[in-house]
């Protein structure tokens, strides 16, 4: 075991503060990373705030990790000293259930490891997972993601939670030419959903409660903006997009946004709003729709993502911050004050 040195928050009205803790040292199939940078991602506040339900603390958040390799295990084959790398919401899973299998091991039936607040197989069951708000990670090299080269690191580093979330039902409703696809809410992960759709070649749509968003949303990348507080707007609109990416995590109505979808169209929820959301079943009847939801994507997948995005050239649009200013962050996201994600520093420590 080391000392590993961080910032943890130690219940859900406390500050972040500095926190040493342990990790362990690399075992046979483990690789070492120093963190260089972390994205702040809206799932930290909601964790260490206690806005979810069982949080542990002390928690550590951070699942949005860029750095280098510092070291590897005696088996380790795919990664050496020096690499650029990445590492995103998951740290492990079973890796011989059918999901697994599969390369779905978000969906691991036997419970996949998060980055930070899981229970923490390799080091006891007395033990929690620590998070990127960190100097430094130690993960299985199953679950560490390769950098391409011509990314800028700072700003992929946001791509392994809000780049994923997003790619993921993109690729899975196969957004492409020819379809036409809407994204509701421009943020964290409406701005990258908005990018990665321009880039797969379909018809973009934003769809945002906020007038002043529109230019934004036209430099990303989007054909078209709906401005969803005009019911003119979206009466217009109704019934012409085939999927619909909703990264909404406020309270709102669903049924607004499944008006606007064809026959057979989807809307999938990737926004995690705290309360459920209410569902008028003739808003799905009447059209043959489907309200879907998505949660990351597996290990290929986010490294398919990561090369699809260098490819592209995308990366996040963010705003860097010290680690000793994750608080002020996170007031200024509850107001939704940043263009498009806040990426923590580790240089600051």
């Amino acid at each position: 075991m080391f000392i590993c040195e961080g910032f943890a928050a130690q219940g859900p009205d406390k500050s972040f503060t500095p926190f040493s803790f342990e990790r362990r040292d690399p075992l046979a199939n483990d690789v070492d990373i120093d963190i260089q940078y972390c994205g702040v991602c809206h799932s930290d506040l909601h964790t260490a705030r206690g806005d979810w339900p069982g949080t542990l603390y002390p928690c550590v958040p951070g699942h949005e990790i860029v750095g280098t390799v510092r070291r590897v295990g005696s088996a380790v084959t795919r990664f050496k000293a020096g690499d650029k790398v990445g590492v995103g919401c998951m740290v492990n899973s079973c890796q011989t259930c059918e999901s697994c299998k599969q390369g779905l091991e978000q969906f691991c039936e036997k419970g996949m490891t998060g980055t930070y607040n899981s229970p923490d197989p390799e080091t006891g069951p007395d033990r929690h997972t620590f998070g990127g708000y960190s100097k430094r990670v130690v993960v299985n090299e199953n679950f560490v993601l390769r950098i391409p080269d011509n990314l800028d690191l700072a700003a992929a580093a946001p791509l392994l939670c809000a780049g994923i979330t997003t790619y993921s039902p993109l690729r899975h409703w196969k957004a492409g030419p020819g379809k036409k696809v809407g994204v509701a809410g421009l943020g964290g992960l409406g701005h990258m959903a908005v990018k990665i759709a321009r880039a797969m070649g379909a018809e973009v749509t934003m769809i945002t409660t906020s007038a002043s968003k529109q230019a934004d949303a036209e430099r990303l990348g989007a054909h078209h903006v709906i401005l969803a507080r005009d019911p003119e707007a979206m009466k217009k609109a109704a019934g012409t997009l085939d999927l619909i990416i909703d990264t909404v995590a406020a309270q709102h109505d669903i049924g607004n946004y499944l008006q606007l979808v064809k026959v057979d169209g989807t809307v999938v929820q990737v926004g995690a709003p705290e309360k459920p959301l209410p569902v008028n079943v003739f808003d799905l009847i009447m059209g043959r729709r489907s309200l879907a939801g998505s949660l990351i994507g597996g290990i290929a997948e986010t490294q398919e993502m990561l090369d699809f995005c260098a490819k592209h050239n995308i990366t996040a649009d963010i705003e860097m911050i010290n680690a000793q200013e994750i608080d002020h962050a996170y007031e200024r996201m509850l107001k939704s004050d940043v263009k498009y994600r806040f990426v923590i520093d580790m240089a600051s420590f």
